[in-house]
């Protein structure tokens, strides 16, 4: 529990696909193809890691001129790249944006995070496939965060970080007998049970069959 951070600082695909990244074995295929995957980032990216935004959950309809005019309000940009279909042209709803001071990056991944752009709020995070150690893309069944709770979901990241594990010690104890919970509190329905004079397993079964089947004692009194 010490060294426990709600963001990775070393990618781990199996981590990434747990909630509190605390899991042993992986829980769908795509974690599966992440361990098993190798992935190395694209040595055409130009520009500093360091100094480079990722913006991504764009209105398909944004344009570079939009993210620049938005983006330019929190320093100056040295370089901005809409990612493209390389067929189509058409976007494919992210981007990079590299400043030129460090004090530029921090500040618009402060306040430019959730911020609405084209009537579609955007999510703004550092680059992680050159800085983040073990990175594994979304492709290849890594990647941080999602949107559908039923879908591919993956933590440690901004947009999902990890939940605290609880604390097994805690456990421990109550195996043992040691500590209680709520449910473990005495209540109103339980005192007055132990108050009742208790009655045969076989008289309390007799009167119930009794109300389904006919008092069967009548009937023998009867012969």
């Amino acid at each position: 529990m010490v060294d426990w951070s709600p963001i990775a600082k070393v990618y781990d695909p199996l981590k990434a696909g747990s909630i509190d990244g605390t899991d042993v074995e992986p829980h769908d295929r795509a974690v599966w193809r992440a361990i098993g995957g190798r992935y190395k980032p694209n040595k055409g990216v130009v520009g500093d890691a360091l100094l480079t935004l990722f913006v991504s959950r764009l209105n398909p309809q944004t344009t570079e001129e939009k993210l620049y005019e938005v983006f330019s309000k929190y320093g100056d940009i040295r370089r901005l790249r809409l990612v493209r279909d390389i067929v189509t042209g058409f976007s494919k709803r992210y981007a990079f944006v590299e400043y030129k001071e460090e004090r530029s990056v921090v500040r618009a991944r402060r306040d430019a995070n959730k911020i609405v752009v084209d009537q579609h709020e955007v999510f703004v995070d550092f680059e992680q496939e050159r800085t983040l150690k073990g990175w594994v893309p979304r492709r290849l069944g890594g990647g941080h965060g999602g949107k559908k709770e039923s879908g591919q979901l993956r933590f440690g990241g901004r947009d999902r970080p990890f939940r605290k594990p609880i604390n097994l010690g805690v456990g421990l104890m109550q195996e043992r007998g040691g500590g209680f919970n709520k449910w473990d509190r005495p209540g109103k329905r339980d005192r007055e049970d132990r108050e009742r004079p208790r009655e045969s397993e076989y008289g309390y079964r007799g009167r119930r069959d009794d109300r389904r089947h006919g008092d069967r004692s009548r009937h023998r009194d009867r012969r």
